[in-house]
C-alpha cells in the first residue's frame, strides 16, 4: 500500500506534534500570609509574575519595619512595606517556579507556588530542605 505524500506528511506531523500542556491557575492578586502578620501582591511583570509586601496585617515598629536579617549589610536598613520578595515566577506544569526571599531570616530561597482555589500552596526549598505553607485570598 502507497501512501500519498500529504498523507504520509500528515502522519508524521501529527506524530511529532506536542501536547497541549494547561498553564497554572493565575496567582495574580493578593494573599494573606499563614501568619496572618501580611498581605502579599503577586503581579505580572515582563514575562514573568513577581510578589511583593503591599501591607501589614500587624503593627509596624516606628519608622516602619526594615529589612534587618538580610545577609546584605548594605540591604538591612530597607523598608519592608513593598519589598519584592519574589520574583521570575514562570509558569511550570501547574505552578510557578522561581526564587524567593524570606525577610523573617534572611534567606533567599527556590520557590513553587501552586493556586488550589482561593488558597496558595508557597514552596520554599534551600538546598534540599524544604517548607510549605498555605496562603489565603486577601
Amino acid at each position: 500500500m502507497r501512501l500519498s505524500l500529504t498523507t504520509l506528511a500528515a502522519l508524521t506531523a501529527f506524530g511529532l506534534a506536542t501536547p497541549a500542556v494547561a498553564a497554572p491557575a493565575s496567582i495574580a492578586g493578593k494573599w494573606k500570609t499563614d501568619d496572618g502578620k501580611s498581605v502579599i501582591s503577586f503581579y505580572q511583570c515582563g514575562s514573568a509574575m513577581c510578589g511583593k509586601i503591599d501591607r501589614f496585617l500587624v503593627a509596624e515598629p516606628a519608622g516602619g519595619a526594615r529589612d534587618s536579617k538580610n545577609p546584605k549589610k548594605d540591604l538591612r536598613s530597607r523598608k519592608l512595606l513593598g519589598l519584592r520578595i519574589f520574583w521570575d515566577l514562570k509558569a511550570d506544569k501547574d505552578s510557578y517556579e522561581g526564587k524567593g526571599y524570606s525577610p523573617q531570616d534572611g534567606r533567599y530561597f527556590n520557590a513553587d507556588i501552586r493556586r488550589d482555589g482561593n488558597q496558595l500552596k508557597v514552596k520554599g526549598c534551600v538546598m534540599v530542605i524544604c517548607r510549605t505553607v498555605t496562603w489565603t485570598r486577601a
